[in-house]
């Protein structure tokens, strides 16, 4: 059986590697270091930490964008619609029901 040396390193590798796209940024010195912190207390690296916040911040920003579109199309969500989408939120988060007092003042 012949392999060849590029076969393998294709099969084996190119596959499996994520497409990275890099880029240089500037942060001030406070804010590169707490990054820096973060990452380390997470296990990741400083790149992949800013990666995974872009990434949630986007997420976050089309969520946003998603209810607007829905608010122009529907009106206004009700004070019921909010707390159901709070509840459902903190479930998905693993996180218990708002206290009655943060339901509340909602």
């Amino acid at each position: 059986m012949v392999v060849l040396p590029w076969l393998s390193y294709l099969l084996c590798y190119h596959n499996v590697m994520a497409q990275r796209e890099k880029r240089s940024v500037s942060l001030p010195p406070d804010l590169a270091r707490a990054v820096e912190q973060a990452a380390k207390a997470e296990g990741t690296t400083f790149s992949a930490w800013l990666a995974q916040t872009a990434a949630h911040r986007l997420k976050l920003e089309a969520g946003r964008q998603a209810i607007a579109e829905w608010e122009r199309e529907n009106g206004p969500l009700t004070e019921a619609e909010l707390a159901d989408g709070i509840a459902r939120a903190r479930s998905s988060l693993g996180r218990a029901p708002a206290p009655a007092a943060e339901r509340q003042s909602a």
